[in-house]
């Protein structure tokens, strides 16, 4: 057991001792600072302060990743190597995973974004509904199995929002789901709930329709649309 706490010791201070200490120069902190795309619908920011690389990420606002030289980073949080590069063919910039394993390529790269540029959900976060719309139908078109276009995820965050007493982005979520499952009673069924809850009652109606037409057995739809056409 102690030799290998000593193993470990020695890897750890090896791997450390040849990190770079060298300063970023100005034009690396330019290229570089910005926002990436990390997935369809999320972010990975950089930025600088005195000098040193810091990353935004899910939250957490100020992860500092370990300096490895000139372009390549350590970041623990995320248990991998950084890389940041520009494509010769299109002089694009990306952040790119070191492989883990010796010889092999660079398989993901997460690309720089254009200055003012968002994604679907800082969209919906900035009450941009129309645009976040956009971006959702966009992004199915891509890739119908993208996981943030999940139908169930949509609506788990539809009511978190709705819980919350969010009625517009909740109703705007559920619009989304609407346009991306056109043919699914439960999309409709949310979104004539999103619709009661927020004194909408025509709405309401008008979408716990809409569900029984895709779904006529949806017995919750039935109680529901019954209590809000007794009150008209």
């Amino acid at each position: 057991m102690m030799k290998f706490k000593y193993l470990f010791l020695f890897l750890a201070t090896v791997f450390f001792s040849g990190c770079s200490n060298n300063p970023n120069n100005p034009e690396f902190i330019k290229k570089v600072t910005g926002r990436y795309l990390y997935n369809s619908d999320e972010v990975i920011q950089i930025y600088f302060e005195e000098n040193d690389l810091y990353i935004e990420w899910r939250g957490a606002k100020k992860i500092k990743p370990l300096k490895v030289n000139d372009s390549t980073f350590f970041v623990k949080e995320m248990n991998e190597k950084i890389q940041f590069i520009t494509n010769s063919a299109n002089q694009k910039n990306y952040i790119a995973l070191v492989p883990k394993e010796e010889n092999k390529p660079i398989v993901y790269k997460f690309i720089k974004l254009f200055e003012g540029e968002k994604v679907p959900s800082e969209y919906l976060a900035n009450k941009e509904f129309d645009k976040a719309m956009e971006g959702y139908l966009a992004i199915k078109e891509k890739d119908s199995l993208d996981s943030c276009i999940n139908e169930n995820y949509l609506n788990s965050w539809g009511y978190r929002e709705l819980h919350d007493k969010n009625f517009e982005t909740a109703k705007a979520i559920f619009r989304i789901n609407t346009a991306l499952y056109p043919n699914s009673s439960n999309v409709y069924d949310s979104l004539a709930e999103a619709y009661m809850k927020s004194g909408d009652t025509l709405k309401a109606i008008e979408n716990y329709k809409k569900s029984l037409t895709l779904d006529s057995g949806n017995a919750r739809a039935k109680r529901q649309l019954k209590k809000l056409e007794k009150k008209e």
